[in-house]
């Protein structure tokens, strides 16, 4: 059951996020696509924080396993892969000037490299921040305005489920 409302959360949050107050949503990045294999399972939600330099999570933790492969959540091109306070750091700028960054990573990519929608870019490596294997996948557009990245992906099809043996009378 967790599972299953862990899911509909992650595939309703980009839908609700335009009704949150103040919450910004990017405009619609080409072909967009999940940075890890479906399912997606969210170990941290997004948390922005109330002003630029307070606490908070400025992006999402995936759980992944160590090796998974990252890809590129749209087209674009490498603005940095390296190292950030000695964990792997891959930063895409993607159309309209949205940043996507994803760690701890080992890039395959280097500065300056066109990427396509869904290329394998880096490798997931150890050392996250979460008690078990993740990748934080962040979206940021200027400097200093952090969005949610799950606003990214294509919205859901909503699909209507039989609603017999839910309940008596079938509702």
């Amino acid at each position: 059951m967790t599972t299953l409302l862990l899911t509909l959360l992650l595939a309703l949050s980009p839908a609700l996020a335009p009704a949150l107050p103040g919450a910004l949503v990017p405009a619609p990045v080409p072909a967009a696509v999940r940075p890890l294999p479906a399912p997606l399972s969210v170990a941290r939600w997004w948390d922005p924080p109330p002003t630029p330099y307070a606490a908070g999570h400025r992006g999402v933790d995936l759980s992944a396993p160590v090796g998974a492969r990252v890809r590129a959540v749209g087209p674009g091109r490498v603005h940095y892969a390296g190292l950030v306070a000695g964990r792997g750091v891959l930063s895409l700028t993607l159309p309209g000037g949205l940043r996507t960054t994803y760690e701890p990573v080992r890039p395959l990519v280097a500065e300056g490299e066109e990427v396509t929608a869904g290329q394998e870019v880096a490798v997931l490596t150890s050392g996250s921040h979460c008690p078990a294997p993740c990748l934080h996948w962040g979206l940021l557009t200027g400097e200093n305005t952090y969005l949610d990245p799950l606003t990214l992906l294509p919205r859901p099809t909503p699909r209507l489920l039989p609603t017999a043996g839910l309940g008596q009378g079938g509702g």
